[in-house]
């Protein structure tokens, strides 16, 4: 999509689903029960009510033009990570170029560190919620202490009125090192087909997305696993390449944020849903334009300092298609 304002013609047979990691969008209140000190109007980062509302506005306009070029359309379902609370969600669902959309949003609050959590909008006239659950993953650091991280997310609905499940993540991150942290993203991985299976249990023939921030790569362990032992395909495999990716960092692209689509979407149906094609939401204006890092993600922060873009993540997306 060269033009992100084009409006190509509405396929109405077809349906977008993306996942966006927001990078820290943090409401401007002080929470003493996590660790957000970073992200308010004093705070050495000055977030500050005027940073917010552009945030806002700019995510916003990102997520409405998710699939639009093939779709003609904004996207049914986004999953999002890095989510504070609720009135973000709400903020973000009110702000410009989301607000005429019929978007509502699944959110629970997780024992997370800092107060981060992963969420689901929706269009409700495109989708119906049939069941939502959370679940924890248990961790601990070395030291034996419990490691509180996000939750797994677990929605299932009626797309266009048929039967869908996402799960959606956000796995445990490398600060601490790759092979120190591998075990945690096994951990989860494990923790997401356990929700698989029971799922198959009442519906072997389930239509599932497992959708994220990974924080591992196509070719990891983990998700390897979840590919080799739960009937997933990763789309995801062939989109990455040295020169691209959702994450820049040193000079080096990853591929951390993916869909993985259970088998049932390629079954040939007049009726139902297939799959059709899963990319990278790459456009432009997503990008630094200049500079030593052209090309990668136009981030709200590098570290302290404030440069005003969207996130550090590019978002993803499928298509599905009648």
């Amino acid at each position: 999509m060269s033009d992100p304002t084009d409006e190509p013609s509405v396929q109405h047979n077809m349906q977008t689903i993306g996942f966006y990691n927001l990078e820290n969008l943090f409401d401007l209140k002080n929470n003493p029960n996590t660790n957000d000190d970073d992200f308010l109007p004093m705070s050495s980062r000055r977030w500050t009510p005027k940073r917010y509302n552009n945030k806002l506005r700019k995510l916003g306009f990102a997520i409405a033009n998710i699939g639009r070029a093939e779709t003609g359309k904004h996207p049914a379902l986004v999953g999002l990570a890095e989510v504070e609370n609720a009135k973000v969600l709400k903020d973000l669902l009110d702000s410009e170029y989301l607000a005429t959309y019929s978007y509502d949003f699944v959110h629970f609050d997780s024992l997370d560190e800092r107060g981060i959590d992963v969420a689901l909008i929706y269009d409700t006239n495109i989708f119906d919620i049939l069941h939502t659950e959370t679940f924890g993953v248990l961790l601990t650091d070395e030291d034996g202490t419990p490691d509180f991280t996000r939750d797994i997310l677990l929605v299932s609905g009626l797309l266009d009125g048929e039967k869908i499940h996402l799960i959606i993540n956000h796995w445990s991150s490398r600060r601490e090192g790759l092979e120190q942290t591998a075990p945690k993203r096994m951990a989860s991985a494990e923790r997401v087909g356990y929700i698989i299976s029971q799922i198959r249990n009442s519906d072997e023939d389930a239509k599932i997305l497992v959708l994220g921030d990974f924080n591992d790569e196509p070719k990891s362990e983990s998700i390897r696993y979840l590919v080799n032992n739960y009937q997933l395909y990763n789309p995801m495999e062939n989109l990455r390449s040295f020169k691209r990716g959702t994450v820049h960092f040193k000079r080096q692209w990853f591929l951390f944020d993916q869909i993985l689509v259970s088998t049932p979407f390629f079954k040939p149906s007049r009726t139902q849903f297939e799959f059709s094609k899963a990319d990278i939401f790459d456009e432009d204006f997503l990008k630094l334009f200049k500079g030593p890092f052209k090309g990668s993600p136009f981030r709200t922060y590098v570290g302290a300092k404030y440069k005003g873009g969207y996130s550090d993540h590019f978002p993803v997306y499928t298509i599905l298609k009648k």
